[in-house]
């Protein structure tokens, strides 16, 4: 059994006002084949749950997880023993090497097929300053639960506003074709604001408040691209063994 996320293209831009236009500041194109970029990349390895019950081990370096060929990077989870864990993915991270305050960040993407899928296009902060999660914030731009085919969901995370007290602020979009065409997942991020955007579609926007609880996001965030198995979301209606 195997899930893949694809991934076309990876940008990020900044603008010195509202007024002028985007400025490409770090790009990801995956126009070469191997591993992912090492001076753009990183991994976030392990398999004890990731918080969220999930079954799936993260590995580093691994081709059969994380590769870019034909330009795309694949992001592939496999039903395989791995350690104490039943599955193998990747949690790819930007952190050190893409680290931003503000900006238009904009992936383009293909997500899994399968219930029992989670694959995700998120942001964490750098720094913590404002400490452990969900203290310091959480941007995700882009989830998908496998059970509810083609609803793309995107959140923020604060600790006024978050899953584990059932406050989280978030919106979501039907898109009929997310598991097989390719769409552009993106936020806009400044001072007051964070939009949610699929392809030209506005469909989510959080306002800044007045308080770090509620609006933690005045530091850097860095990218993660992932797909986890089961977990509290993405398995509560199981894993088909199946697919």
């Amino acid at each position: 059994m195997k899930f893949k996320i694809l991934f076309v293209a990876l940008l990020f831009f900044v603008s010195v006002s509202n007024s002028q236009p985007w400025a490409l500041v770090w790009e990801d194109e995956f126009d070469y084949n191997g591993l992912p970029n090492p001076n753009k990349w990183s991994y976030d390895v392990g398999g004890a749950g990731w918080g969220n019950n999930e079954l799936q081990y993260y590995t580093d370096g691994r081709l059969n997880n994380a590769k870019v060929e034909n330009g795309n990077l694949i992001i592939t989870a496999i039903k395989e023993s791995y350690g104490a864990n039943n599955y193998t993915s990747a949690r790819l991270i930007s952190k050190g090497k893409g680290d931003w305050l503000y900006g238009r960040i904009e992936v383009r993407a293909k997500l899994p097929v399968g219930r029992g899928t989670w694959p995700a296009i998120w942001m964490l902060p750098t720094d913590w300053a404002y400490g452990g999660w969900p203290n310091s914030g959480e941007i995700d731009i882009m989830e998908h639960v496998g059970y509810d085919p083609g609803r793309v969901h995107g959140t923020v995370h604060t600790k006024a506003y978050n899953h584990s007290i059932g406050t989280q602020k978030g919106g979501n979009l039907v898109i009929a074709d997310a598991q097989s065409a390719f769409h552009t997942y993106a936020i806009e991020w400044n001072a007051d604001t964070i939009m949610f955007y699929i392809d030209s579609q506005k469909y989510f926007m959080f306002t800044r408040e007045s308080t770090w609880e509620k609006w933690p996001f005045d530091k850097r965030f860095h990218l993660l691209l992932n797909i986890a198995v089961g977990g509290n979301w993405g398995g509560a209606e199981g894993v088909d063994e199946t697919i």
